[in-house]
């Protein structure tokens, strides 16, 4: 039987860079960015659950979908090895699911995803949110602006339509600060803290010391070798070539990886920008290791 770990983010956060890291483990050559698991490749894919639950979710309302969720992954973490075949993300008999669900709670008061039935533990993967904010906006092709708007909400969502099917069930996204304050004060399972500007930094150690925590050793020349691999400038070119099935449709030629540099924010976000997702978040920011811009001090301080 496989374990599973969450490999947690809010969105625009570095967990599909993560997975290449862990798809071009042992691997002779990059891995094409096509070969991820797609359709069940994240929690919130319908597959799951309709796989296991016999029945379309389409049929179901969100909240109905919700109270069945936790059953569906423990179900996938006592499963067949049929439903456990994701070998891009597994190592060994770890196997590694995408998720941007908060830690949340459905009306029955069961985690969302299955407590300790669900899974062995999580990866939670941030970024600072002034490089979230443009990424974001780019990844939906909408204003930066309504993007930090959409980061502050707490009763935002991917999927939430009520007027149509969206192709993934809901994912509550309870504001960026929201977002992580759930898998950090949740005590269901243990959370090992990547930051998206360490792995930039140190790709090599801070991929290894996430692995270790999940109980997967790798060598320092593996760890270096799928960093090369899975090196930005070579994801990024690979886009350009072949195309990126996770980009969004409504986004013709923007790409998924755009940038992926830290502190673009510096010249991205004018000063009431960062002010405005600053106070918004001044408290998650410090808590991250995110210090504060003399802007937002001087806005959160009037």
């Amino acid at each position: 039987m496989k374990k599973t770990w969450w490999l947690a983010s809010y969105p625009k956060s570095g967990n599909t860079w993560f997975r290449l890291l862990v798809a071009n483990l042992g691997q002779d050559a990059p891995v094409d960015i096509n070969a991820l698991p797609h359709q069940g490749g994240i929690a919130s894919a319908r597959p799951w659950f309709d796989n296991a639950m016999l029945f379309p979710s389409g049929l179901l309302t969100h909240e109905e979908c919700d109270r069945l969720r936790p059953r569906i992954y423990a179900s996938i973490a006592q499963g067949s090895e049929e439903q456990a075949q994701d070998p891009e993300t597994t190592i060994g008999r770890i196997r590694f699911m995408k998720t941007h669900d908060a830690w949340t709670y459905t009306s029955d008061g069961e985690p969302l995803l299955g407590g300790r039935k669900g899974a062995d533990g999580a990866i939670l993967i941030v970024r600072d949110p002034r490089d979230v904010a443009p990424s974001l906006a780019n990844h939906g092709t909408r204003p930066i602006d309504e993007s930090i708007s959409f980061m502050g909400q707490a009763d935002a969502s991917f999927s939430g339509e009520r007027d149509r099917q969206p192709s993934q069930l809901r994912q509550q996204l309870p504001g960026w600060s929201g977002y992580h304050r759930t898998w950090l004060d949740q005590a269901d399972l243990p959370v090992h803290l990547v930051r998206y500007e360490d792995l930039q930094d140190d790709t090599d150690g801070v991929f290894r010391a996430a692995l270790a925590f999940a109980g997967v050793e790798i060598s320092a020349e593996e760890a270096a070798q799928a960093a090369r691999f899975a090196d930005f400038a070579g994801l990024r070119k690979q886009e350009i070539e072949r195309g990126f099935r996770e980009a969004p449709r409504t986004q013709p030629g923007g790409g998924f990886f755009r940038r992926g540099v830290s502190g673009a924010w510096l010249n991205e976000l004018t000063p009431g920008q960062v002010a405005r997702i600053e106070v918004d978040h001044a408290a998650m920011m410090l808590r991250l290791g995110y210090p504060l811009s003399n802007v937002g001090e001087e806005r959160i301080a009037s």
